[in-house]
C-alpha cells in the first residue's frame, strides 16, 4: 500500500529503501551512537548548586521615613522595578563578586577549582596557575535565573564537585549582598565629603551675608526702627500732608472767590465815601455783628437826619448834631469794611503760603520715602542672600546628619532565601538524552546515507527505472534460469523451447503479447536487441524472443551482429560460412528458397521447436571484415543490413519479424 503525504512524500517508497539499505542504515545508526555513547561517557560529570535570593523594592526602614537613603534602591513603576532586577543580576555575575569570592575562599591558589590537579609538574602546574584567572573561570561557572513574576533569584554554579558547588553558590550570595553594601557605603562616603564641602562653603557666605546685614543697618541708622516702621512713618506723614494740602487748596479757592466778589464791588466806586457799594456783602452777615451794627447805626442815624431835614432848616443844631453823628457811623463802617477787604486779602495770602509750606513738605517726604524704598530694595536683596544662604546650610547640615546617619546602618535589600546544597545527581552529561540524540542521530544519518546513495545510484534495476530513466515503455522481464553447475550456453538459449510451460517461458509469451499491443495498426517488423556490455544475454533474449514469435506464426530471421564473437550458430545448430559480412560485402543474398527456410537454416532441435513457423539466421562471418567499422555494430553496419533485410520482407508475403544481435 502506498501512504503519501500531499507534498509527495512516498512512505512506502522510504521503508523500501530502508529495507533495501537495512545494513547500511543499521551501521550507520551504531557507528553514530557509538560515537555519541563514547563522547557521553568520556566527559567529566559536572555538578550544580543553586542559592535563592529575594531583592525587595526597598531595604527594612529602620529610621524615620524621613531619613532618606543616598542611593535608591528600586521602588517604582514596573519597568524601572524590571531594570533595577537586570541590573542586580548583572551586580551578581559581575567581576567585582567573583573577585570578592576568590579572595575569600582563595581559589587563585586552588588546583582542584583551577584544574590543574592531573599536572604533575611543579613547575608547570605553577605557571599554569599563574596564566589562569580565576574570577573568569568563575564567572564561567556561574548563571543567575531570575524567576518570573517574584522578585526572588537563583544563583547557579556548576562544578565538577558537588560540595564546592554548593558552597561557591552560597558565598557568590554572600559576596553580592556585601558588594551592594560596599556600593551603598561607598556612595555615602563620596555624599558625605561632598556635603562637608558644601556645608563649610555656606558657612562662610552665611558668615559674610549677616556681617553685611549688620553693615547695612548701621549705615542706614536702623538699629533703632527698621526700615518697614520708617516706610511706614512716613506714609502717614505722606497721607496728612496730602489732606492738609486738599483742605488748603479749597479754602485757597474759596479765598479767591471772595476777594474777586469784592473787587468787583469795589470797581468804579469811591470806597471812601461810599459804603453802600458792601451792601451785597453785608446781606449774608448776622445783624449782630461788627459790620451789622455798624451799618444798622449809620442807617438809623441817616434817617433820623432824614427826618430832622424835614423839619429843620441846614445847620440847625439838632441837624448838624445829627449829621455829624451820620458821618462818624459812615466813617466807622467804612473802617470796617476796609478792614472786611484786608482780612479777606490777608487770609488769601496766608492760604497760598500754607500752601506752598505744604507742597515743600510733601515733596520732602516724598524725597525720604524713595529713599527709603531704595535702601529697602537694597536691604531685600542682602537680606534675601543671607536668608537663602541660611536655609541652604541648614538643609545641607540636615542631608549631612541623614548620610552619616543612614550610612552607619548595614541593612540590605537582598537577603538569603534558600542555601545551596550538595547535589550528588550529575548535570551534565545528560546520558540518556544523549544516547537518545546519538540514536535518532543514527537513524537520520543512516536513512539520508541509503537517501544519497540511492540518489547516485545510476543502474536500472525496476519497470519504473526503465521508464522514468530511458522514456520507453517496459515490455517484461526474462527470470534468471536454473541450470545445473557447467551448462552449457545451449541449454540457456534453448530453455524456453524445452520448457514451454516455464516462468521463463511464460515471461517470453507476456513480452510477445506486449510487443503485439504495442503498435497494432502498424505491427512491428524490426527490433533490435542491443546493451552496454558483452554477456549481457543479447543472444538468449533474441534466441527466445524470435522462438516466441515463431510459436506465435511470425516468421523471423535474427541476425547476428556480433563481429567479435558470434554465438547464435552454435545456440541453434547452423553453419556460419554465410552471414552479414557477406551481404555487407555482395558475397550473398538475403533472398531464401522457400524449401529451406526453416532446416538449412536453424538446426533440427529448434526447427521442431518452431513447428511449421519459419525462423531463418543469419551470421556475421567476421573473420575478414575485421575493420574499425564494423567492430562495435555501429549505424552504417545495422543500416545496411536493414536494408538488405526490407528487400527480404518485400519479397516475403507472410509476416517476418527481423531481429539484430550485436554487442553494443
Amino acid at each position: 500500500m502506498e501512504l503519501s503525504s500531499p507534498s509527495g512524500f512516498d512512505l512506502y517508497a522510504l521503508l523500501h529503501l530502508i529495507s533495501k539499505r537495512r545494513w547500511l542504515v543499521l551501521g550507520t545508526t551504531l557507528l553514530l551512537f557509538s560515537a555519541v555513547a563514547l563522547y557521553t561517557l568520556r566527559q567529566q560529570k559536572v555538578f550544580a548548586a543553586s542559592t535563592s535570593v529575594i531583592i525587595d523594592s526597598t531595604a527594612p526602614r529602620v529610621l524615620d521615613s524621613q531619613v532618606q537613603e543616598v542611593s535608591d534602591t528600586g521602588s517604582g513603576a514596573y519597568w524601572y522595578t524590571k531594570e533595577y532586577t537586570e541590573t542586580q543580576t548583572r551586580i551578581m555575575t559581575s567581576r567585582a563578586v567573583a573577585e570578592r569570592v576568590v579572595h575569600k575562599l582563595g581559589l587563585s591558589r586552588d588546583e582542584d577549582f583551577l584544574g590543574l590537579s592531573r599536572v604533575a609538574d611543579p613547575q608547570a602546574r605553577q605557571k599554569a596557575m599563574a596564566s589562569i584567572d580565576a574570577a573568569s573561570l568563575l564567572q564561567g561557572k556561574l548563571a543567575v535565573v531570575p524567576l518570573k513574576d517574584t522578585r526572588i533569584v537563583n544563583i547557579r554554579v556548576e562544578d565538577g564537585d558537588p560540595k564546592r558547588a554548593a558552597l561557591l553558590a552560597n558565598e557568590v550570595a554572600e559576596a553580592y549582598i556585601d558588594e551592594t553594601l560596599g556600593l551603598k557605603l561607598k556612595v555615602s562616603e563620596s555624599a558625605n565629603r561632598w556635603l562637608e564641602e558644601r556645608l563649610s562653603e555656606l558657612e562662610q557666605k552665611t558668615k559674610q551675608s549677616e556681617i553685611a546685614v549688620y553693615d547695612f543697618k548701621k549705615d542706614a541708622d536702623m538699629l533703632t526702627t527698621s526700615l518697614e516702621d520708617r516706610a511706614s512713618i512716613i506714609s502717614q506723614r505722606l497721607t496728612t500732608y496730602n489732606g492738609a494740602l486738599t483742605d488748603v487748596r479749597t479754602r485757597i479757592a474759596a479765598l479767591k472767590a471772595r476777594v474777586d466778589a469784592i473787587d468787583s464791588l469795589r470797581q468804579g466806586v469811591d470806597v471812601a465815601k461810599e459804603p453802600d457799594w458792601a451792601e451785597p456783602l453785608t446781606q449774608g452777615l448776622s445783624p449782630a455783628g461788627t459790620i451789622g451794627t455798624l451799618r444798622n447805626r449809620y442807617l438809623t442815624e441817616k434817617a433820623e437826619c432824614a427826618a430832622l431835614g424835614e423839619r429843620y432848616l441846614p445847620g440847625h443844631p439838632k441837624l448838624a448834631t445829627c449829621l455829624g453823628k451820620t458821618q462818624v457811623a459812615k466813617q466807622d463802617l467804612i473802617k470796617e469794611l476796609d478792614g472786611l477787604v484786608k482780612g479777606a486779602r490777608l487770609d488769601l495770602r496766608e492760604a497760598l503760603g500754607k500752601e506752598h509750606n505744604l507742597e515743600n513738605l510733601l515733596d520732602t517726604a516724598k524725597q525720604e520715602a524713595f529713599e527709603v524704598n531704595k535702601r529697602q530694595i537694597e536691604f531685600d536683596r542682602i537680606k534675601r542672600e543671607a536668608d537663602n544662604n541660611q536655609r541652604l546650610y541648614d538643609l545641607v547640615l540636615k542631608r549631612l546628619k541623614d548620610t552619616e546617619l543612614s550610612g552607619m546602618l548595614r541593612t540590605s535589600n537582598a537577603r538569603v532565601l534558600d542555601a545551596a546544597r550538595p547535589s550528588f545527581a550529575p548535570v551534565r552529561p545528560r546520558v540518556q538524552s544523549n544516547l537518545l540524540l546519538g540514536l535518532l542521530l543514527g537513524l537520520v544519518g543512516g536513512i539520508g546515507l541509503a537517501l544519497l546513495l540511492e540518489q547516485l545510484d545510476t543502474s536500472i534495476s525496476t519497470q519504473s527505472d526503465v521508464e522514468e530513466r530511458l522514456g520507453v515503455p517496459f515490455l517484461g522481464f526474462l527470470p534468471r534460469v536454473a541450470l545445473e553447475k557447467n551448462a552449457p550456453d545451449v541449454d540457456r538459449d534453448l530453455y524456453v523451447f524445452r520448457h514451454p510451460k516455464s516462468p521463463a517461458a511464460e515471461a517470453c509469451r507476456a513480452i510477445r503479447t506486449n510487443l503485439l499491443f504495442m503498435s497494432p495498426d502498424r505491427p512491428l517488423k524490426t527490433m533490435l536487441v542491443t546493451s552496454s556490455g558483452p554477456r549481457e544475454g543479447k543472444s538468449t533474449c533474441a534466441i527466445v524472443t524470435g522462438v516466441a514469435m515463431a510459436q506465435s506464426g511470425s516468421r523471423v530471421v535474427l541476425v547476428d551482429t556480433d563481429m567479435r564473437r558470434p554465438r547464435l550458430h552454435k545456440a541453434l545448430g547452423v553453419p556460419n560460412d554465410r552471414g552479414v559480412s557477406s551481404v555487407l560485402a555482395g558475397d550473398a543474398s538475403l533472398l531464401l528458397p522457400r524449401a529451406s527456410c526453416r532446416r538449412d537454416f536453424v538446426g533440427d532441435e529448434a526447427a521442431q521447436a518452431v513447428g511449421q513457423h519459419a525462423m531463418a539466421v543469419v551470421e556475421p562471418i567476421g573473420r575478414r571484415v575485421h575493420g574499425s567499422h564494423y567492430e562495435s555494430g555501429h549505424a552504417p553496419r545495422s543500416g545496411l543490413v536493414q536494408s538488405r533485410a526490407s528487400a527480404f520482407h518485400r519479397r516475403k508475403p507472410c509476416n517476418t519479424t527481423f531481429c539484430c544481435a550485436g554487442d553494443g
